[in-house]
């Protein structure tokens, strides 16, 4: 029993110990997830002596881990990122990591001693970048570039471990085998479709069932995340025994469930991010603590030269070759080639070999572990750097900016936002928050008041309001720090002005069809915007006809709206996932098609006409 609160104590202290060394890691710009894994190796066998041999349990735990990582990786994805770098993204994760597998394996080959398959097996196992070190670095890190890029990077490093891990699964069979090239065969293809077609398949399930479950039942609160938790382990698990990947599922379910209107968001948001954070850290931890890097010296000089070969030439060529086809410049494809950085996925699998029995498995193992390290240390501290000098730092879009969501109960149809004003906001320098958003509440010095007595706004006042679903940007800007609110700002008032006193019809011959009566029509665009509100409009009120939206941007001393703003905002589709992701969507197709049929059978028994095709 003494042993049991000894394991408990010495785990819990590896923990808290990580946990703390966050600060050192943001105070001084050191890659957090290497800390992580210097705690592991500081305190294993060579270190502390704590002596951890287990590679299968470290293979279980690293796995799960792994999974945990995956999901919150896919929740976090918009969807919008998805599509701006989909295919690019997915050229990396499939031929990008062929390619670089292939690259390091020839320099194996040389170094040390190994077969050209040998040489590939030891590739595969490096050539997927690490989710949770380009996620941590790219999210947290402070590193703003451009969205496409960004995109491509946190796609890419989420979908690239199923294809590394099937290529080293299959070459450790065939390096067990003892069969060589003629192990290669049409199976071998098979299989990896069927691993990645069942992965995506049951992912897509997976993430419709966890977006039912969460917003049809009642379910409480605090148990919200814990459920969708362990869907997604389960979507993870049942995946692994029908044959498919059980990574690219947790992924693809992350996706659909984190583009979808659920309850507690919030509340699971922030769960999410702190089982993630767990899940790095023992993950990093466990496999620090198996490594011996007294053994690391009988094969260091080889595996630093792979670790440079691979950082310097294979990842920047394979990216180079993937991205050629598509719209990316030379500096973008270098920072892309640059971010390939490894990390606990490709540990995880250098432990394969040992699992699988091979004779070597242990020189892979260590090997695997060095260039990890190199990759960690020379990428991960150099990213933000290297971005500089590439020119591919942009400024934030808006400053700093202090929000949180609050979850209404059930499918409210407004969002509740609480603010903090900071300082040199617009808010802070006596811009007014246009009649849409709704505040309700302003705490001031620990006091709460209502905010028709709050008066000026003032700095590290936190402000409560409603608004409607779809206005939070624009909110944003008038919070945030370094961006003033002017006539010219497009995001906030439009693209161009037009005067308040012309004819609506006017207005519907210059942009077409819209949502406007023929008494509408007759109208001016100011009696229109009055007549849509009820009432005398105000600062910032918005009216949508149908593919534009009119704004207020000024009134005169008598109430009249004295200029209004024009916004080319195309009407949104009723959903925003594509329509093979969205079952309600596909749902109403069909019922449309049938009743359509229904009527068209019902108009022609009653002509008495024969049925005729449809078109």
């Amino acid at each position: 029993m003494d042993s049991f609160y000894l394991a408990v104590m010495v785990a819990t202290a590896l923990v808290l110990l990580a946990a703390f060394s966050s600060l050192l890691a943001f105070r001084f710009g050191a890659p957090l997830l290497l800390l992580f894994l210097g705690i592991g190796l500081l305190a294993g066998v060579d270190g502390l002596g704590i002596d951890f041999s287990n590679n299968g349990l470290a293979y279980v735990l690293g796995s799960t881990a792994l999974a945990v990582i995956l999901f919150d990786s896919g929740y976090g994805t918009t969807l919008q990122s998805f599509r701006t770098a989909a295919l690019p993204s997915l050229t990396l994760a499939s031929l990008g990591v062929v390619l670089t597998a292939c690259l390091v394996g020839l320099l194996a080959m040389l170094v040390l001693d190994f077969t050209f398959i040998e040489g590939a097996l030891l590739g595969s196992i490096v050539a997927s970048t690490d989710a949770a070190a380009v996620f941590f670095l790219l999210r947290i890190g402070g590193i703003n570039i451009r969205d496409k890029v960004r995109s491509t990077l946190e796609v890419e490093s989420g979908t690239n471990d199923p294809m590394a891990i099937f290529l080293t699964m299959a070459l450790v069979q065939l390096v067990a085998a003892g069969e060589g090239y003629a192990g290669f065969d049409f199976e071998l293809l098979i299989l990896f479709f069927e691993q990645m077609g069942l992965g995506f398949v049951c992912g897509l399930i997976g993430g419709v069932i966890i977006h039912f479950v969460l917003k049809r039942l009642n379910i409480e609160r605090g148990l919200a995340p814990i459920l969708m938790l362990a869907m997604a382990l389960m979507v993870f698990g049942v995946t692994g025994v029908l044959g498919g990947s059980g990574f690219l599922a947790v992924y693809v379910a992350g996706i659909y469930a984190g583009n979808r209107k659920i309850p507690a968001r919030t509340t699971i948001t922030r769960f999410q991010e702190g089982i993630t954070w767990l899940a790095q850290i023992i993950m990093f931890l466990v496999l620090g603590l198996l490594a011996t890097p007294s053994e690391f010296l009988t094969i260091l000089l080889p595996s630093v030269l792979l670790g440079l070969f691979l950082v310097f030439i294979a990842r920047p060529l394979a990216v180079w070759l993937c991205l050629l086809p598509f719209d990316y410049t030379q500096r973008e494809m270098g920072f892309i080639g640059w971010v390939g950085l490894r990390g606990a996925v490709s540990i995880l699998l250098g432990i394969v070999p040992i699992i699988g029995g091979l004779e070597n498995g242990q020189l892979y193992f260590n090997t695997v572990f060095i260039i990890v390290m190199m990759s960690l240390v020379l990428q991960g501290w150099s990213i933000k750097t290297v971005a500089t000098r590439l020119k591919l730092i942009i400024p934030p879009r808006i400053g700093a900016i202090d929000k949180v969501e609050l979850d209404l109960p059930g499918n409210a149809n407004h969002e509740l936002l609480a603010y903090r004003v900071a300082a040199g906001s617009p808010v802070a320098l006596g811009e007014r928050i246009p009649r849409w958003a709704h505040p309700s509440l302003v705490i001031r010095d620990g006091k709460s008041m209502r905010y028709q007595y709050a008066g000026r706004l003032q700095e590290n006042d936190h402000v409560y309001l409603f608004i409607a679903p779809g206005y939070s940007g624009l909110i944003d800007r008038l919070f945030a720090s370094k961006a003033p609110v002017s006539e010219s700002d497009e995001a906030f008032f439009g693209t161009f002005q037009i005067a308040p006193n012309r004819p609506v019809e006017e207005v519907l011959q210059a942009y077409g069809p819209m949502s406007a009566s023929e008494a509408e029509a007759e109208m001016t665009v100011a009696d229109l915007i009055e007549h849509r509100i009820g009432g005398k409009a105000h600062y910032g009120d918005r009216v949508r006809l149908h593919n534009i939206v009119l704004i207020v941007v000024d009134t005169d001393e008598n109430g009249r709206i004295s200029k209004v703003g024009v916004s080319m905002e195309p009407v949104a589709p009723a959903t925003s996932l594509p329509i093979f992701l969205d079952l309600p969507e596909i749902r109403s197709r069909i019922r449309t098609y049938f009743a359509k049929r229904k009527r068209l059978r019902a108009i022609r028994q009653t002509s008495g006409k024969p049925d005729q095709k449809e078109a």
